[in-house]
């Protein structure tokens, strides 16, 4: 095995680990946590740092190792919508990252692609989902849910992700990632 592809699955184990953890800080008033979306930060970061394959497996793994290991989310049907969602975010990330321009303005655009085809994926699959519960998931349960809920988290996203991102290339990290 090439010595890059064991840096990148020991750094996928990483974004594992930090998402498993980063929603215990916010676990002490739930609403907030549900806003802030920490699972969804180590994600969007996966696929720039490590490419699309690994963010997009990260992305599938880690709703649903922490439905099983804790309970939180939901399994059915937060955990597994949130699953396709962050797969989304995890293999848009990284597969944007290698295309676009290599320019500052296009890690926002990529980040702002990745985040609503995400949203767009989990409103499709709660369709899906509500649908086999005999629910009606309706546009202002999509509307909250991927947009109006989450306006804390989509700020916070938009500020913390690039400003990483940025901070990597210019260490000269992500270089060896292109």
């Amino acid at each position: 095995m090439k010595n890059l592809d064991i840096k990148r699955m020991v750094l996928a184990a990483l974004f594992i680990a930090i998402g498993m953890i980063l929603p215990f800080v916010t676990a002490q008033v739930p609403s907030i946590g549900r806003m802030l979306l920490p699972m969804h930060i180590p994600v969007l970061l996966s696929g720039f740092v490590v490419g699309w394959p690994y963010g997009l497996a990260i992305g599938l793994i880690l709703p649903l190792f922490r439905s099983f290991l804790l309970g939180m989310p939901p399994l059915f049907p937060t955990a597994l919508a949130m699953t396709f969602e962050l797969g989304a975010y995890g293999f848009l990330t990284g597969f944007l990252y290698e295309f676009l321009p290599k320019k500052s303005v296009y890690i926002y655009t990529n980040l702002i692609v990745s985040m609503l085809g995400g949203r767009l994926v989990w409103g499709i699959v709660s369709l899906f989902l509500y649908g086999l519960n005999n629910q009606t998931f309706s546009w202002q349960l999509f509307m909250g849910g991927a947009f109006l809920n989450a306006v804390p988290g989509i700020i916070l996203q938009i500020l913390v992700v690039p400003v990483i991102v940025i901070a990597l290339e210019r260490g000269g990290y992500l270089k060896s990632q292109r």
